[in-house]
């Protein structure tokens, strides 16, 4: 689907990319983050003809640092702070020996993820006026759809409660109707995937062990991870969820996701 992210903004030297509203960690993270990180750093050298010549000489070239952060607030049980490493994705890398000793040229790339929900990093959420509204925000759209409410009204009461008590006022007096539209998909997205998690993956393995080898139960796992995923990504489509936002965090390339509206 090409790499996308949520902000992307150079400051004091520094790349940072922020990817928030994740109500599910993907595991893949880093490996996105790569991907997307060379293609900034590849814009940014080729923008400016002295860097890019610069890049094949001799005399070392300064380059911004980056860093990442991820926001999640989902519903599933997550620790305060959790990093997800590049290394972990490397193929026959023994669990007791760290990537470092085993070799010097290893190319690494680290992902902190940030609970935001409730109760969590408090300290962090207490430094920005707009990052604690937004996890008191969707604090309470949960509350109210806990509470018995259609999701898109749940949202709709939230941010009525929140311009009332001030909180995001001017942001959501402007774009509420843009609010309640992707936070309702990304928490249908959500129960979704959840629903896969807990019936897609146990389908497919269970079709593999009834073929009574082992390849037949990786194969059947696959299998099952694919016709599972397929079938949510169209009931989210025909619950107008938009395709982009299937694709990004369904991890499903958006060409793929597109061909299923029909």
């Amino acid at each position: 689907m090409g790499p996308r992210n949520d902000a992307a903004f150079f400051m004091e030297g520094r790349l940072v990319v922020l990817i928030e509203h994740q109500s599910t960690v993907c595991e893949n993270m880093p490996l996105r983050l790569l991907i997307y990180v060379g293609d900034i750093y590849g814009k940014w050298l080729n923008a400016d003809e002295k860097l890019k010549r610069a890049v094949y000489g001799t005399k070392l070239v300064k380059i911004p640092k980056p860093e990442f952060y991820v926001l999640y607030n989902g519903r599933a049980k997550f620790p305060e702070r959790k990093y997800l490493r590049l290394s972990d994705a490397f193929h026959d890398i023994p669990e007791a020996e760290s990537a470092k000793e085993l070799f010097g040229g290893l190319l690494e790339l680290t992902v902190p993820v940030y609970n935001i929900n409730k109760g969590f990093n408090a300290e962090m959420l207490g430094k920005s006026e707009t990052l604690f509204g937004y996890a008191f925000f969707v604090d309470l759209a949960r509350k109210y759809e806990d509470a018995g409410y259609e999701t898109e009204e749940a949202i709709r009461k939230a941010a009525e409660k929140c311009i009332e008590q001030g909180i995001l006022a001017d942001f959501l007096r402007h774009h509420s109707l843009e609010v309640i539209k992707v936070l309702a998909a990304e928490f249908r997205l959500e129960d979704a995937l959840q629903v896969w998690k807990e019936e897609g993956i146990e389908e497919g393995i269970e079709k593999g062990r009834k073929e009574g080898r082992e390849e037949g139960k990786k194969e059947g796992k696959k299998e099952g991870r694919e016709e599972g995923m397929e079938e949510m990504a169209k009931n989210l489509l025909a619950d107008g969820v938009p395709p982009d936002i299937i694709a990004r965090s369904a991890g499903l390339p958006l060409e793929k996701i597109q061909a299923l509206v029909s």
